[in-house]
């Protein structure tokens, strides 16, 4: 994989970026964060005339059919300007309906594509775990229909949403195939809305739902669709947390350049510089792994792991950069009023939403130390320990590629 953008990748990610240069200012973000719904409605429209929102829904509902890898690239940008918009939380449920979804549940992707329509998902419980293990939120077969009861948590966006995907667990089944998804419209009787105040001043909120019914044309019966939820979730997420912090390095980097303190730039000082390397490396390292991981899953590779290390180092990473970016503004940094304290706050909170650092440092760790037989890097699949290290002619083996992972570890579950 290359992780360098080509051409047209490029051009996308440019034309993002001018456009949200333009219309979602500073000001914009905090005007949002005051008003009833909570993201700019006006800024929503403008960016589905544009199709940004069907940049990677298929063509037959509107969309253009580019790969993943296209959207992650305007989250990044969605992050570099921290839009208040709830694009993460409406296209990556849509992008699960466009991957495992029936023709009915798609029809919905047009008014997605449109502006007509806010998506949200649904995945966390009262133990807040990023885990197939946590959900309990029970469906139950009732003639033609299952209902839902249960609660979830940190739900995204869903008092603006039309439909809600729900990851739900069979009633009486254990197991991560006992899981599945439900498709669930927000207004349905027996669904109960608390709003929650997250630090990023933006739509999150609790979601009762008793004995809510749908019908068997609104459920996703695939648990692979529940890991596809999960791992569009996170690795979309790290890409939006690198963005901002990418975008606050840049704020202080222009900075320091330009205060001054006996005589000279403080950016000449060896501590800011040092600093300053730090938080460009840790942003570089957040890039690259999520863009390896959302290639691995647009080449529908095994990207589990990939998923959790790009959120786990960009959990810690992209914060500290916020951080170190605050304190490289002096006193003024910390400021609610000033605005490298927005990009703070979204960051901090985000961090926090599809994983936690330790939950995606759990499964990583799960797939390198818990797995029985030998492993080893560079090859595309798992051997027994037994097993020599050697190719068929008796000479070791050169990996193809960086991706050449073995699968067996990158299976392994939370």
């Amino acid at each position: 994989m290359d992780v360098l953008l080509n051409e047209q990748e490029t051009l996308v990610q440019e034309t993002a970026r001018t456009f949200l240069e333009a219309e979602c200012t500073p000001a914009l973000v905090r005007e949002s964060e005051k008003n009833e719904e909570g993201f700019s409605r006006g800024l929503w429209k403008q960016l589905a005339a544009l199709g940004w929102l069907g940049l990677s829904l298929p063509e037959e509902h509107g969309g253009q059919g580019l790969p993943v890898t296209y959207l992650a690239l305007l989250l990044e940008e969605m992050g570099r300007h921290i839009a208040p918009l709830p694009v993460h939380s409406t296209l990556v449920p849509a992008t699960v309906i466009a991957k495992h979804g029936t023709e009915s549940q798609k029809e919905l992707l047009s008014e997605v594509v449109e502006g007509d329509a806010v998506l949200s998902f649904a995945l966390q419980e009262s133990g807040g775990r990023w885990s197939e293990n946590a959900i309990e939120l029970t469906g139950d077969l009732d003639g033609d229909g299952i209902v839902l009861s249960g609660k979830k948590l940190f739900v995204a966006d869903f008092q603006h949403a039309s439909h809600c995907l729900v990851a739900f667990r069979w009633a009486g089944q254990v197991g991560p195939d006992a899981l599945a998804l439900a498709l669930v419209d927000t207004a349905a009787d027996g669904v109960a809305v608390h709003q929650l105040q997250p630090l990023a001043k933006d739509q999150e909120c609790a979601v009762v739902f008793d004995r809510v019914r749908v019908s068997q044309d609104s459920i996703i019966r695939s648990a692979a669709a529940v890991k596809d939820l999960m791992d569009y979730a996170a690795v979309l997420m790290a890409c939006q947390m690198q963005g901002a912090a990418r975008k606050a390095l840049e704020l202080a980097a222009a900075y320091v350049s330009q205060r001054e303190a006996f005589g000279q730039s403080i950016g000449s000082f060896q501590a800011i510089q040092h600093l300053a390397a730090d938080m460009l490396n840790a942003v570089d390292g957040a890039q690259l792994l999520s863009r390896e991981a959302v290639w691995r899953i647009s080449q529908n590779l095994p990207a589990r792991v990939e998923v959790a290390q790009a959120k786990s180092f960009a959990n810690e990473k992209c914060l500290f950069v916020c951080r170190s970016a605050q304190q490289m503004h002096g006193g003024i940094g910390f400021i609610e009023e000033f605005d490298i304290n927005l990009w703070y706050r979204k960051v901090a909170s985000w961090g926090l939403r599809a994983g936690t650092t330790y939950e995606h440092r759990r499964l990583i760790a799960q797939a390198l130390l818990d797995t029985p037989d030998r492993v080893r890097l560079g090859m595309t699949q798992h051997l027994p320990a037994s097993r020599s290290s050697s190719g068929l002619n008796g000479e070791a083996k050169k990996p193809d590629s960086m991706h050449q992972k073995m699968d067996g570890p990158l299976h392994a579950e939370p």
